[in-house]
């Protein structure tokens, strides 16, 4: 089982007992304004995420990962690797992101597992390219890409929403931890 350990949090795969404390998360509309069609997301819809995330897992050696923190063992989120579908401007290319639950935002823990992301890609998938979309606007997520050292390639349009997206991309090849 992969699993990875911060300072604060493990990253590690999907178990049973997530699927209440992740679809809490989702149903949140705050949490879920900046993903997909920005509408929350029900009990089944969040199960269909983690078998898809856990399916990509198994197909390409990453995927998402059940974001913990270290002392009580709380989920805080999801963060991890995905290749993507869309939009055109990065089909195919294997991507960055994440999602933490409203309470645990504004503490560090997004910069955290998405560092520790990149240092898996690296390290352990051996890519040398990450890419990263966000809405246009999302300063928090703008804040974490900054941190993490990506860097502004473009934007493009949601192919199925229409609204903006900010593109990010990283060379890992010139990645410092």
């Amino acid at each position: 089982m992969t699993e990875i350990r911060t300072p604060r949090l493990v990253l590690r795969r999907w178990l049973d007992d997530d699927l209440l404390p992740l679809s809490e998360i989702h149903a949140d509309p705050v949490v879920m304004q900046g993903i997909g069609d920005g509408r929350p997301r029900s009990l089944d819809q969040t199960a269909e995420d983690i078998e898809a995330w856990e399916e990509e897992w198994d197909e390409e050696g990453f995927g998402m990962f059940a974001v913990e923190l270290l002392g009580s063992g709380e989920l805080a989120g999801a963060v991890g690797l995905s290749v993507a579908d869309a939009p055109a401007e990065i089909a195919g290319q294997v991507v960055i992101s994440w999602r933490l639950g409203r309470v645990f935002w504004g503490q560090g823990y997004a910069s955290e597992a998405a560092h520790a992301t990149l240092e898996f890609a690296v390290q352990d998938r051996g890519l040398d390219r990450v890419a990263a979309v966000c809405r246009a606007g999302d300063r928090a997520s703008l804040n974490v890409l900054d941190k993490l050292g990506m860097e502004a390639e473009g934007t493009a349009q949601h192919p199925v929403h229409g609204h903006d997206l900010a593109v990010y991309g990283i060379d890992l090849t010139q990645y410092q931890e």
